[in-house]
């Protein structure tokens, strides 16, 4: 393999303080991307607006609410996505990026403003790290999440293919061991509950895309590999504080029509990198899924359509912001008080 760089740009590499999982010299068995921001970017936001509700369909008041965000203008990629949470509470999400914080903090900030409603409850979620804290990994081209807000995507990486390929792509890992600090605490104005959580919170988007898959490898992949994906996502939302998790979400992203795409991603906070490490190397769940799409892979190889990326931030405790508006208890963050 020719051409390989590291995941880390030029502009953000230093003298490493601490020691990567793998040497200089390795290559990994396949090619994957990261995306590479102007370096003008110094930082970025990824905000998530939530309304839930017990009923299936949404009530008019969070209607009204994903109506009102459908209609103003912001960031530089919006997306939706859906799911239901650990108490069987319908949840819709917009996420939300910005590659200028200012731009985040002049726009309307009216979706946990309140009141509390009866019918549905409103969290935003929010992280706003620089570009040392966050770091991105692609299996093809086609890039989501914030990478839709990048300049480009690299060639071909090197760290990644291993166990701890995550540390190693982070920027600030080169020096710091990232490990959290302080403790999770909350404070509530009227119906709002803000929670503030400890330095070096972290957050993982993990997605998956079918679109162009057909034949065998479509049913191997819903067959074989989505249901032991689910599986883990699952324990991760209902027993993930077990292993450090404070929530986990698997959501399917919406078309443009409102319609399901063939799209998932989970999204979960976890008390730190270490503890998100240590359940993807060595957790039976995981284990699972790792095996279940290296046994896919094997089988495809090159042929594969199936479509695998992530993004990882670990955030300073005065990067994040979280709101909860009229939400049951076991929502997001909220999970994490006296944990």
């Amino acid at each position: 393999m020719t051409g390989v760089e590291s995941a880390i740009p030029a502009h953000l590499t230093v003298e490493r303080g601490r020691p990567r999982r793998k040497s200089a010299t390795f290559r990994p068995p396949y090619p994957s991307f990261s995306a590479r921001f102007d370096p003008s970017v110094r930082q970025v936001v990824m905000a998530y607006f939530g309304v839930q509700h017990a009923s299936p369909e949404p009530p008019p008041v969070a209607e009204a609410a994903l109506a009102r965000l459908a209609d103003t203008p912001g960031g530089a990629h919006r997306e939706r996505a859906r799911y239901v949470d650990e108490a069987g509470y319908h949840t819709t999400v917009e996420i939300r990026y910005w590659t200028d914080p200012a731009g985040f903090a002049s726009w309307p900030d009216f979706w946990t403003a309140g009141p509390a409603h009866p019918d549905a409850g409103f969290f935003l979620e929010v992280v706003r790290p620089t570009v040392h804290r966050f770091e991105t990994l692609f299996s093809n081209d086609r890039v989501e999440g914030i990478a839709v807000a990048a300049e480009e995507l690299s060639g071909e990486i090197r760290e990644h293919g291993y166990w701890g390929g995550v540390r190693d792509r982070l920027p600030l890992a080169q020096t710091d061991d990232l490990v959290p600090s302080g403790a999770v605490s909350a404070h509530s104005d009227g119906d709002r509950v803000t929670v503030v959580p400890h330095g070096n919170l972290c957050l993982i988007r993990s997605g998956q895309e079918w679109t162009e898959t057909d034949g065998d490898e479509r049913r191997m992949y819903l067959e074989d590999v989505e249901p032991v994906l689910r599986a883990g996502m699952e324990f991760l939302r209902d027993d993930g504080l077990r292993v450090g998790c404070y929530a986990n979400r698997y959501l399917r992203v919406l078309a443009e029509d409102g319609g399901e795409a063939d799209k998932t991603f989970g999204m979960s906070w976890w008390r730190g990198l270490e503890d998100l490490e240590t359940w993807a190397e060595s957790h039976p769940t995981h284990v699972a899924i790792f095996r279940a799409a290296l046994k896919y892979l094997s089988a495809l190889g090159p042929a594969a359509r199936l479509r695998l990326y992530h993004e990882v931030t670990v955030a300073e405790q005065d990067q994040t912001r979280f709101e909860y508006l009229g939400c049951h208890p076991g929502t997001g963050l909220l999970r994490a008080l006296g944990s």
